[in-house]
């Protein structure tokens, strides 16, 4: 008999591999990544902690991208604008950036950004990824900013989500935006938004997204794998960070049965019917033992999941280390595949 995943024998046994994986050493880094991440780390206090929210909102702040950086030089138009918030919460703002040589209605990128649940925003340098991949494919990206933790806990975030994608649906033809064309997409915390909004508007009966596409998503807030004991305190977005991440989101309710899976996506009972996913991740990193279980789940499911390990990777690699080998192919992986997806 197999363990659910909300189970005590499932939980008893996932606290054992993470106690495992703590005795065990780290996989090797890539030899274009170990340099820059030790480079990344001298300047960026780890783990997180409560205390160090504000430098990371500082970082956030520092790091967005301005209107000239969006429009690329005019390969898209880009405009801010606050639509409906949740019911009883105020208006959320979304980034809503257009390509230019569109002559018709055009697949949309829905990016939720990450940012540990505490930081980040919807003009992130993450943002620049998005925009990276809607120039080759010629695709609109719509970025959502979302409520953040600890002032804002869940449900707050995946609620604010989930009215912008709705708005977004309902008005995608007069954006001259195709509403059968939508995919979700965030990275870190984002993916979990991401994962979670797939599920949300599946039980909804709400947007029908084309695919999700989670980069490094953030899964599980038990954290108690293999690899989140093995990379404790190694790489970017350590165990240890993983945990305060979703301690801000979660409170007192972090581990414990009364956790939606809207909020953590592990926790989904049920993962049939969802969008296709495209799921990767770093093989050094803690995130790696619950991409694998999520893209196993789907497949049990009969569903459709392309997972990547990207061999030597830490926590979103490519966004710090963007001329390595591993990730020009982390980007050509993803290009394809929304091409794959959004041609049918």
């Amino acid at each position: 008999m197999t363990a659910s995943p909300a189970s005590p024998a499932y939980s008893a046994h996932s606290a054992h591999r993470r106690q495992q994986g703590r005795q065990a050493p780290p996989p090797p880094f890539d030899s274009e990544l170990a340099g820059p991440l030790d480079k990344i780390l001298a300047d960026l206090p780890m783990p997180l902690t409560p205390a160090l929210v504000p430098d990371r909102r500082r970082r956030s702040l520092a790091g967005r991208l301005t209107d000239e950086q969006i429009r690329r030089g005019g390969t898209f138009d880009v405009e801010e604008r606050t639509v409906p918030g949740p019911p009883g919460a105020p208006p959320i703002t979304l980034t809503i950036c257009r390509p230019t040589a569109a002559t018709g209605p055009v697949p949309v990128v829905y990016h939720t950004h990450g940012g540990g649940m505490v930081a980040g925003s919807h003009r992130s340098t993450e943002l620049a990824g998005e925009l990276d991949r809607a120039g080759e494919l010629n695709l609109a990206v719509v970025s959502v900013a979302y409520r953040l933790a600890p002032e804002h806990p869940d449900p707050a975030p995946v609620e604010d989500c989930y009215a912008g994608l709705s708005w977004l649906a309902e008005h995608a033809a007069d954006e001259g935006f195709d509403p059968q064309r939508i995919v979700l997409s965030g990275n870190s915390a984002g993916g979990a938004l991401a994962a979670g909004l797939a599920l949300l508007t599946r039980d909804r009966s709400g947007p029908r997204p084309a695919g999700q596409l989670l980069q490094f998503p953030m899964l599980d807030d038990r954290c108690d794998t293999f690899s989140a004991g093995q990379m404790e305190q190694v790489g970017l977005w350590d165990g240890l960070s993983n945990r305060a991440g979703w301690q801000a989101l979660l409170g007192d309710r972090r581990a414990t049965p009364d956790v939606s899976c809207y909020a953590a996506p592990a926790r989904a009972a049920d993962v049939a019917g969802l969008a296709p996913a495209f799921i990767e991740v770093g093989s050094v990193e803690a995130l790696r033992d619950d991409a694998l279980a999520y893209a196993a789940r789907i497949w049990e499911a009969g569903g459709e999941a392309e997972l990547h390990v990207w061999s030597g990777a830490f926590h979103s690699f490519d966004e710090w280390v963007p001329d390595a080998v591993v990730s020009r192919a982390a980007h050509r992986a993803r290009v394809a595949w929304l091409r794959r997806i959004l041609d049918r």
